[in-house]
């Protein structure tokens, strides 16, 4: 496992934390194989019963590492990214995640697919892809707006605005707000909880709960991956990347609509 991933089981309950607090818990590919490799195992393990997603030193992630992301993008369903969504979402135990500071990107969307999801007032989300020259993954295009209507989803997809945790519970992204000193231990006895209960009853409960969407989430992901990986390769993209590490507004003035 990654030194970028750790991974803690206590009692029935394999923590996965995100662990690159001097990069803001930015994601790698090797960070998203590690956690994949971790909820495969999870998986495979009878006596690991629920699966908690944390971040490090008070932070949940950044999302990805655009200097890594960059430097090898996805190219397909094989793609480390890809293949992490798809272990996640195809997780037949409960998934839940304790989110503090910033939740950027895949560190929002990723949340549409865990069972349980508190924060602290700390927490700060975002979904920035158009501001990327990019568009929205992990199934969120469909998600967000069966949870919240098209008008809030759209203000969140296409504006790409920070949103605080009270407006993640008020739209249904997260189920519930703690303190951040009290977060980490609240949704571990949340874990336990869950560990408890019949294991078969649970499990089989949240399969009746995702198997009406799973067709349309498995379609909408495939869908989005074919033009997020083609709008990588867009003048927009690069402008907007390239004045991320510039330090500058990007200008998108000049640059011409690439339609697919």
């Amino acid at each position: 496992m990654s030194h970028d991933i750790l991974t803690q089981t206590h009692d029935a309950v394999l923590r996965i934390q995100i662990n690159r607090p001097d990069k803001k818990n930015a994601l790698t590919l090797a960070m998203y194989e590690a956690m994949t490799a971790a909820l495969l195992a999870a998986e495979a393990d009878p006596a690991v019963r629920v699966i908690l997603f944390a971040g490090a030193d008070s932070c949940f992630t950044a999302g990805n590492d655009l200097a890594d992301f960059l430097n090898s993008p996805p190219g397909g369903e094989d793609s480390p990214v890809f293949r992490f969504l798809k272990t996640l979402i195809a997780a037949q135990k409960p998934v839940l995640a304790a989110v503090h500071g910033v939740a950027v990107g895949i560190g929002t969307t990723m949340l549409l697919h865990c069972d349980l999801v508190y924060a602290g007032p700390s927490a700060r989300f975002q979904t920035p892809f158009v501001n990327l020259g990019l568009t929205p993954e992990a199934a969120s295009s469909l998600l967000l707006p069966q949870l919240m209507g098209h008008r809030r989803a759209a203000e969140l997809l296409l504006l790409g605005e920070t949103f605080d945790a009270e407006t993640a519970l008020a739209v249904g992204l997260i189920n519930g707000l703690r303190a951040d000193s009290e977060l980490d231990a609240y949704v571990l006895h949340k874990a336990d909880i869950l560990a408890a209960k019949p294991p078969t009853a649970v499990r089989l409960s949240k399969q009746l709960m995702k198997r009406w969407p799973a067709a349309a989430v498995q379609q909408a992901m495939g869908q989005e991956g074919d033009i997020f990986i083609a709008r990588l390769h867009s003048s927009e993209a690069r402008e907007a990347m390239t004045a991320f590490f510039e330090r500058r507004q990007p200008d998108f003035s000049r640059v011409v609509d690439d339609a697919l």
